[in-house]
């Protein structure tokens, strides 16, 4: 396969684990009504964006993330305070459009001095219009215009803290979830693809090697070793070799639906005791109960080995060599997408769940931190400080960036040092 084909597949699996992951998200909020100002895939620099209903939704120059932003998780950027002036456009009596500069281009626009105003809970403005007082009520869509920038105000009741914690809750989580979800999906794909192995089977026989000695064939079928059945246990044949050095082992295999004995001895192989042999499995198509199954044995297999691996990382017992950013992905990537579409996909589901499980880790700056702020606020029965919350999430990302660039630069280093 060429290096554009896998490219494009590489850059397809990167934006279907970050959109799903953030469809989740934007989905559950807006499903709480919650206001969306932005639905991103990267982060930095804007490429492209464009508006649909009340999202923005954008593609960055970083391919490291993406995030959705909701109305009331930050503080809102756009202020206006009394005394300031402003102008204001009228639909069906209600305030429109705020404009809070370049005001002398506002020329249909009412203006005016600011009395009181409230854009979150009572939605008016109170205005000083020509020396008199006037009181205007305000959409609860309402534009707000500043720097040639439109912002759409969120009352209250669309801000993310105004929702109920199981909301709250269900809209974080729903993230990490669309990513077990896909993994399941993937893993499914796969077993449909590859079938239920019913046998190990010789993938290839090494001239020279006992094996080839012995008269094995590519595509032999191992039923019994030294007596025992191998099934589908890779595992097993191999420790048995290995646990054979110069001792003979007597197989029963199958070829072409006949069976025969052959009497192998294993021995020293470029420093490991080997017959020559490489191992693969005959298999049989599933139904779809057995994939159904399969997928779910492999999601846990997967989920119970990256535990593991984060085990080791808190416990310090990991180097810098142990993890591996975007260049590394990439890389390993690409040796999948030359593999073929089975280990893609497989690939690309392992990656769906440690994206999933990554994020549902208690870090400053994740989902599963912002999981642990709402559980506190549930036992509280009061949200923690918003700004306080806000900056922990902040010095998290910033710690987490630097982690990022410190792997990224040991890839590269690697790769620059073969």
């Amino acid at each position: 396969m060429s290096n554009v084909q896998n490219g494009l597949q590489i850059v397809l699996m990167f934006f279907l684990l970050v959109t799903l992951h953030e469809w989740g998200h934007f989905f559950f909020a807006k499903r709480a009504g919650i206001l969306v100002r932005e639905f991103a895939i990267g982060f930095g620099p804007k490429l492209f964006s464009y508006k649909r209903n009340e999202t923005t939704y954008t593609l960055r120059l970083l391919p490291i993330g993406g995030y959705v932003r909701m109305a009331g998780e930050d503080p809102e950027i756009v202020q206006v305070t009394v005394g300031q002036t402003i102008g204001i456009r009228l639909k069906n009596e209600k305030i429109s459009h705020l404009y809070l500069d370049q005001l002398d281009q506002r020329a249909n626009s009412i203006q005016g001095e600011v009395e009181s105003i409230d854009l979150e809970r009572d939605l008016h403005v109170r205005m000083n219009v020509d020396g008199e007082s006037a009181r205007f009520a305000v959409e609860p869509d309402a534009l707000m215009i500043a720097r040639g920038k439109e912002t759409q105000i969120a009352p209250w009741d669309r801000q993310f803290n105004s929702k109920s914690v199981g909301k709250r809750a269900v809209s974080i989580f729903a993230g990490p979830f669309m990513n077990f979800l896909l993994a399941f999906v993937l893993f499914l794909i796969v077993m449909v693809l590859n079938g239920m192995p019913t046998n190990v089977k010789l993938g290839q026989v090494e001239e020279g090697s006992p094996a080839h000695a012995a008269e094995l064939k590519q595509g032999d079928i191992v039923l019994e070793v030294n007596h025992t059945p191998i099934g589908t246990d890779q595992t097993k044949l191999s420790e048995m070799i290995k646990a054979s050095e110069g001792q003979p082992m007597t197989w029963i295999i199958e070829r072409n639906k006949e069976q025969m004995q052959k009497v192998i001895t294993p021995k020293d192989i470029d420093g490991s005791i080997r017959v020559g042999i490489l191992l693969s499995y005959d298999k049989r198509n599933v139904n779809f109960g057995e994939a159904i199954t399969g997928a779910w044995d492999n999601m846990i297999f997967v989920t119970k080995n990256l535990l593991l691996g984060i085990k080791q990382l808190v416990f310090g017992q990991f180097s810098m060599d142990d993890l591996g950013g975007p260049v590394r992905i990439v890389e390993v990537s690409g040796e999948f997408a030359s593999a073929g579409i089975a280990p893609m996909i497989t690939w690309t589901a392992l990656l769906s769940v440690n994206l999933g499980l990554f994020n549902l880790l208690p870090i400053p700056g994740l989902d599963g931190s912002r999981l642990v702020f709402l559980g506190l606020e549930a036992v509280r029965g009061r949200p923690i400080d918003p700004n306080r919350e806000s900056l922990v999430h902040f010095i998290g990302f910033a710690m987490l960036m630097l982690l990022m660039i410190a792997v990224t630069y040991n890839d590269i280093m690697r790769l620059i040092q073969g």
